[in-house]
């Protein structure tokens, strides 16, 4: 059977600015400041980069990836950089009220992409944005957010889960590596990527991709184009990620988010997969190339 494809439009939720030296760990300033501006502050402008999804003559829509949201007082706006604008403006532009969305997938449940799962009511109390929606996590990503199991002490933030509780649907993907083994940096799994994924939806897959958390997941579809188009999350944040040692010093594991972009990065050659990129405030639409000297590169293609 032909896998179900789906029309697809990314939705800008909004810019952010990061730490520029958080963004890019152990990689010194000299080396991404060659490509990547920073302002006064140190931070560099990334973006909130979601999709919606729809098949003809189904009601379904499907988001991927929710943003920062808009809950965040004066003070940490400005920390961050946020602007009034987020995914339900986005979603509005699309022509999608927050009341159809059916299904939310987040590939991880920090702020800035599960902050827009919930927003504040006139009363100031957080409720879900997409009240008809199910929401869908690995649940290793679940149970960590929950204890705050990460190397931030506010990511990981209540009024984006408790609210969500009921609409959750748990995922338990297999890992590219069994627990408790430490792979060498360049050893593949013994298992394909295709036999560890889980379809949660008709054509929609999603993929353990451990490293920045533990239970974040990469999300994969077919589009109308007949291309595998996948959202690789905080594996890859933006083009300027793609380097082997180009972890953020937000990853609760640089070393596996080594290991797991290279057998990603491969397998995304293998495939010819088009990867959108979560935080690339250009265009997020990737393709994977090698590069000839043992790693890999990225060519910009046209999106949706």
């Amino acid at each position: 059977m032909k896998p179900a494809r789906y029309a697809w439009r990314l939705l800008r939720a909004g810019p952010l600015r990061l730490d520029g030296g958080s963004m890019f760990g152990v990689v010194p300033r000299v080396l991404w400041s060659r490509d990547v501006p920073y302002d006064d502050q140190g931070r560099i402008e990334v973006a909130h980069n979601c999709l919606l999804l729809q098949r003809p003559d189904d009601p379904a829509r499907i988001v991927i990836e929710t943003g920062s949201g808009n809950k965040f007082d004066e003070k940490s706006r400005r920390i961050f950089g946020l602007s009034d604008f987020w995914l339900a403006d986005a979603l509005a532009e699309a022509g999608c009220r927050c009341e159809e969305v059916t299904h939310a997938i987040v590939t991880h449940l920090h702020f800035d992409h599960a902050g827009g799962l919930t927003h504040r009511d006139s009363g100031g109390e957080a409720v879900p944005t997409f009240p008809n929606a199910t929401v869908y996590v690995q649940r290793r990503e679940w149970d960590d957010a929950l204890v705050n199991n990460s190397v931030m002490t506010r990511t990981y933030l209540r009024e984006n889960l408790e609210p969500i509780r009921d609409q959750v649907r748990l995922i338990e993907s297999p890992l590219p590596f069994p627990p408790g083994y430490h792979p060498r940096r360049d050893e593949p799994p013994m298992t394909s990527p295709e036999s560890r994924m889980t379809e949660i939806l008709p054509g929609i897959r999603v993929l353990a991709v451990p490293g920045h958390t533990w239970g974040q997941q990469a999300v994969l579809f077919t589009d109308e184009q007949n291309r595998t188009v996948v959202f690789p999350s905080d594996l890859l944040p933006t083009a300027h990620h793609v380097g082997a040692a180009y972890n953020m010093a937000y990853d609760v594991e640089p070393y596996t988010s080594t290991v797991t972009r290279r057998w990603f990065l491969e397998a995304a050659v293998a495939n010819d997969w088009l990867l959108v990129l979560d935080h690339e405030p250009g265009n997020p639409c990737q393709r994977v190339k090698a590069d000839g000297k043992g790693w890999f590169k990225l060519e910009e293609v046209s999106g949706s």
